[in-house]
């Protein structure tokens, strides 16, 4: 019941549902008031199921850790209103989901699936890939000779992880334009830049319907990669799945999709994001550049600063299984919960000034890849391209600052800037990083 205590205020649980208050900061306030006032607190946003909100990192770091006691379940794993989630089941014959991604997967078939391409991003593998990673970070950053201005996001951020995972996958090169609109249209299936233009937003089924248009494609894309790996296999992450097996059998094709989907998007996407946000601070933090240039040993902290500071996955959905406890508060089975990783990785218990992009902070194990058994696949590539890109990039830079408002994503799920304009010069040759 509405007012017994738990209840987030309302205006608090509408900025949690509207994909603005991600773009303009206002979800960060929010965040700073539940932690503070209501950590484990029950939203009843309009149109929308109640859930219970997640906001300290204790409790996030709980849930995530514990699949036995707080599955993914029957539930949608990301935030969806009521009328597109009965859409979305009417179309699938009533599962919450379009595909069946391992991020939608309970043990023990998440661990067979996720066995499937583990081996693929070890550190051990993908040290084979650091000479091609560089030399892809050295073109991104071979397009900013010659101009003083750019938008880093469309110019830098976007192009050079997306090359990086459509090459491992096997998509070819003219077609990873489509492949970053699919992404942007799947991550911010509601954001003015980026959803089909006969999608209404006033359309209470809005949301469901930009995804289902989205997941469409991908499918029909992945179908027809798919029929051909089978055909004509060859050493690429497309041919892995296309030809893998799980008990013995073929993977389902709404599972197969979702594999390929959840590869395709947020194997580059979230990277994008961190490295756009690291720029920033580049950018707004004069002293930063000058210290990162006199000690290249502060790249990776660079680097996991910006993973946590920007956190691009907002949120993810779970469910108990049995009525438990958290934090104080029961929990029945099959409750909602979001878990909010940018607070969990801003939480004033656990780090001090988290809203500040600092690299001077003692070793913390934030959150941005997420926790337990569901934590990020890609996490290590994510690393080796973000380091090498900045490897390439910090000697180069002469100055950087910005030259105008940069603007983030409108999106509950995953959100980071979409727009990045810098004004900057390049020394004639890069500089050596300080002995």
């Amino acid at each position: 019941m509405v007012g017994s205590g738990v209840d987030i205020p309302a205006e608090h649980a509408a900025a949690l549902v509207d994909p603005g208050a991600y773009a303009d900061g206002r979800v960060l306030r929010t965040y700073a008031w539940l932690r503070a006032n209501n950590p484990i607190g029950r939203a009843h946003p309009a149109g929308f199921d109640p859930f219970w909100v997640i906001t300290r990192y204790a409790d996030v770091h709980e849930v995530s850790g514990d699949n036995k006691r707080f599955p993914v379940g029957n539930r949608s794993v990301t935030l969806v209103d009521k009328a597109s989630e009965a859409r979305i089941r009417a179309v699938t014959g009533g599962s919450p989901r379009l595909a069946r991604s391992l991020v939608a997967m309970d043990p023990p078939e998440h661990m067979k699936y996720r066995l499937l391409t583990h081996s693929w991003f070890s550190p051990k593998n993908l040290a084979k890939l650091d000479e091609r990673i560089a030399t892809l970070a050295r073109g991104a950053i071979a397009k900013l000779r010659g101009k003083t201005s750019c938008d880093f996001v469309a110019e830098v951020a976007l192009g050079y992880p997306l090359e990086v995972i459509m090459s491992m996958l096997g998509v070819p090169q003219e077609d990873f334009g489509l492949m970053l609109n699919l992404t942007q249209r799947a991550f911010a299936p509601l954001d003015p830049d980026h959803r089909p233009k006969d999608i209404d937003v006033d359309d209470p089924e809005a949301y469901a319907k930009a995804l289902r248009a989205v997941s469409s494609e991908l499918h029909a894309y992945f179908a027809r990669l798919t029929e051909d790996r089978r055909a004509n296999p060859r050493d690429d992450l497309a041919t892995v799945l296309a030809n893998a097996l799980v008990d013995g059998a073929p993977l389902p094709k709404t599972n197969l999709m979702g594999y390929y989907s959840i590869i395709a998007t947020a194997g580059h996407d979230t990277t994008s994001t961190t490295a756009s946000a690291v720029m920033l601070a580049l950018a707004t933090q004069p002293d930063l550049l000058r210290r990162v240039q006199a000690d290249r040993g502060l790249i990776p902290k660079l680097v996991e600063e910006g993973v946590r500071w920007a956190s691009p996955v907002k949120c993810f959905m779970r469910s108990p299984t049995e009525p438990t406890e958290l934090g104080g508060r029961r929990i029945e089975a099959n409750d909602w919960m979001m878990l909010c990783y940018a607070s969990a990785n801003r939480d004033e218990s656990r780090i001090a000034d988290g809203e500040v992009f600092s690299i001077d902070r003692p070793a913390f194990q934030h959150l941005g890849f997420g926790y337990g058994p569901h934590v990020c696949l890609g996490q290590h590539l994510a690393r080796r391209e973000l380091i090498a890109l900045f490897e390439a990039l910090i000697p180069a830079l002469k100055l950087v600052a910005l030259a105008g408002e940069p603007q983030m994503t409108k999106s509950y799920f995953v959100n980071g800037l979409k727009y990045l304009p810098l004004r900057y010069e390049l020394w004639d040759t890069p500089m050596p990083f300080a002995a």
